[in-house]
């Protein structure tokens, strides 16, 4: 062997351990926010958000689940009809730290397609587990907004000109919509998995304390954390299992908003309300209530799914909701033959569901008085959504053995 084919074969040894010692990073779905299409000026609810930004840099915060060296951004366009420019981007670890640029194969900003989200560059900065960052986008062109996250439950802010590097903001407005921002992934220890819980508003956290993180799956999160398990929230307000609602319906975003997800080991389903409630109220005057044979199907279709991909799933019974939303144009969202679907639904969960088990949060906040009403302590006054107190019992309920434990589908998450 000539001395250039020695120098080349010590060379290729010296990577190849490299290699052997330096395993493939493993990525984590560490917090995210199901994207869904803006709606015109003619719906219910304002979309909270201006048609369009320019010359504009868009900042907000999310709370990581689990920590780790490095993280990496998700930025989604996915309901766009026209490519999404995007001038920069950063991270800032806390509130008042200088933003740390994000790149996007190197380069300080990207252009992503229709119906497509892009992932940024791994970033070198280390977060702690439950630690909330800071992340800004920067919109240079005339950007009409056409996918959003709604209820964000956090003070989100839009401010004139490239601010992106700025510890603080000038001359900013503020917002609780969520804009461009998908996701966070982390890179953590090769045992870290991920829990995502598939909801509506009762799970995107409709009437938790602003800015307090009071969800209930942050409280799920602060359990689960100390397992190496993030938590994800899947939730749209206004989500439906089986039709869209205010996003795509769950059958329809369960690939992106679930199994897409890096690290997702273990999924909770807590949908259905809405498919019940919504016929004859004013968000769908002229619908048809599914058929209790239609709701089992739904779920065994997304049980057929998560098992197909060998993921345990776990259905949450639905909670109660009595007399919900009095005093506004939904008043008309409970009806006693509504009720008697969810729990003749619930029953089936319980007893033939095709779920690896049921977590059991209708008897977690019902009236034992009345199971058809919130018990009171509970609820945050509209008889549909739980408050802090009652996001806080619903994360109680969950069992851990059983969240974590064998499934013959799925998965044993420790």
């Amino acid at each position: 062997m000539n001395r250039l084919s020695q120098l080349t074969a010590t060379a290729l040894l010296a990577l190849s351990g490299a290699a052997a010692a330096s395993p493939a990073a493993h990525w984590v779905a560490s917090w995210q926010a199901s994207p869904q299409p803006v709606w015109g000026s003619d719906f219910l609810f304002p979309t909270l958000i201006p048609g369009q930004l320019q010359d504009q840099t868009f900042r907000q915060s999310a709370r990581l689940s689990l920590g780790g060296p490095r993280l990496r951004v998700r930025l989604s366009n996915a309901y766009g009809t026209r490519p999404l420019k995007i001038g920069a981007a950063s991270v800032a670890a806390h509130t008042g730290d200088t933003p740390q640029p994000l790149r996007f194969d190197g380069q300080p900003g990207v252009v992503i397609g229709p119906g497509q989200d892009r992932l940024s560059d791994p970033l070198s900065l280390p977060t702690a587990d439950r630690q909330a960052l800071q992340v800004d986008v920067y919109l240079p062109d005339p950007t009409p907004l056409q996918t959003f996250h709604w209820e964000g439950r956090q003070t989100s802010w839009i401010a004139p000109g490239d601010q992106h590097r700025l510890p603080a903001l000038h001359g900013a407005s503020s917002t609780t919509a969520r804009l461009l921002l998908s996701g966070i992934e982390v890179e953590a220890a090769a045992s870290a998995r991920s829990v995502v819980v598939v909801g509506d508003s009762i799970t995107d956290g409709a009437t938790a304390s602003l800015d307090q993180d009071q969800r209930w799956t942050d409280h799920l999160a602060a359990r689960l954390a100390p397992e190496g398990i993030a938590v994800v929230n899947a939730g749209i307000s206004g989500g439906r299992l089986l039709r869209d609602g205010m996003g795509e319906s769950a059958l329809g975003r369960f690939q992106r908003d679930v199994l897409d997800q890096p690290g997702v080991a273990s999924v909770i389903v807590l949908i259905g309300v809405n498919d019940i409630s919504w016929p004859g109220t004013a968000f769908a005057r002229d619908e048809t209530r599914p058929t209790l044979a239609e709701l089992q199907a739904g779920y065994r279709d997304l049980a057929k799914r998560a098992h197909a991909r060998g993921l345990r799933i776990l259905g949450a019974t639905l909670t109660p909701f009595a007399d919900a939303l009095p005093g506004t144009p939904l008043d008309d969202y409970y009806a006693p033959g509504k009720d008697a679907l969810r729990q003749q639904l619930n029953a089936w969960l319980r007893t033939d569901g095709p779920f690896d088990a049921v977590i059991e949060l209708d008897a977690a906040l019902r009236d034992p008085a009345d199971p058809s009403r919130m018990a009171a302590a509970y609820d945050s006054g509209d008889h549909l959504h739980p408050g802090d107190v009652g996001n806080r019992a619903m994360a109680e309920a969950v069992d851990l053995e059983v969240l974590l434990g064998p499934s013959t589908h799925g998965v044993d998450l420790r």
